[in-house]
């Protein structure tokens, strides 16, 4: 596993009332055959995926079973043994994404809700923001996306200088979705969105993610094993089982339908 660069935190701008923004550039990613792990423990075996610009894509499975594992992978945290992961842009490029840090995935707009939240407890609300504008163009409009996501999480500006680690947990993950939107990602990746998290308060995340990914025109790949919560956001999902694809759902409901989905997710 590489380890990610430290990273600067970036320089503040006056804050102004969020503008709206227009149509954002929009991708695709492609994983053909990814087989990766950990020192001689393989942990997927020849995964394929993909995930089309506008959708929500759902990777379930329970723990243990490879879905962080492909996330670190697409966000070159960890390095994959064989296969590619391929980013198609809307003006016809394709861009190889193993092989290259997760700086440069962030440049090519791609950001990451990670498992856990990862904030920095004795940082500041704000502070933890400011860290998620590490893109060059994101730097330049820090002001406009602090807007924006104190308008989308009120919480946050109430509490922009108090230390993330004093937040409760649902508070927290708000500032973990909040700093990766911070970046302008065209792709967000959510690692286990309800962990950790009373009932209530992951069904009023998973809605959270879908209204932000309207408004900022996201592509989303949540990795989760809330299927249930899952379900009700994702245009179509995977299962995956030993680090290996089960089942691909061409839609939602085909994946509700699935006698593997009812045995083993809704106890029918």
């Amino acid at each position: 596993m590489r380890a990610a660069r430290s990273r600067k935190a970036a320089r503040t701008t006056s804050s102004t009332t969020p503008k709206s923004r227009g149509p954002i550039s929009v991708s695709r990613i492609v994983v053909s055959d990814v087989e990766a792990g950990y020192g001689s423990v393989r942990v997927l075996h020849g995964v394929s995926i993909s995930v089309d610009a506008g959708e929500t894509v759902a990777l379930l499975g329970t723990n243990g079973n490879g879905k962080s594992t492909l996330i670190h992978c697409i966000m070159g945290i960890v390095e994959p043994s064989a296969g590619s992961i391929v980013l198609e842009s809307d003006d016809g490029a394709r861009t190889e994404l193993i092989g290259k840090t997760p700086q440069e995935v962030v440049e090519l707009g791609i950001s990451l809700v990670p498992e856990g939240r990862r904030l920095f407890p004795r940082l500041t609300v704000e502070e933890n923001l400011m860290l998620g504008a590490y893109r060059e163009a994101a730097r330049r409009r820090i002001g406009d996306n602090l807007a924006f996501c104190f308008e989308a999480f009120p919480v946050l500006a109430e509490r922009r200088r108090q230390l993330a680690g004093s937040m409760s947990g649902g508070e927290q993950q708000m500032l973990a979705i909040a700093r990766a939107l911070m970046s302008e990602p065209r792709i967000l990746l959510v690692d286990e969105p309800s962990v950790g998290l009373a009932p209530i308060l992951v069904s009023r995340m998973i809605a959270k993610i879908e209204e932000l990914k309207e408004q900022r025109n996201l592509t989303v790949l949540m990795a989760e094993q809330n299927f249930n919560q899952a379900i009700k956001i994702a245009d179509r999902g995977y299962i995956i089982v030993h680090g290996d694809i089960a089942f691909a759902a061409s839609s939602a409901a085909a994946l509700a339908e699935n006698e593997m989905v009812k045995q083993y997710y809704l106890g029918a």
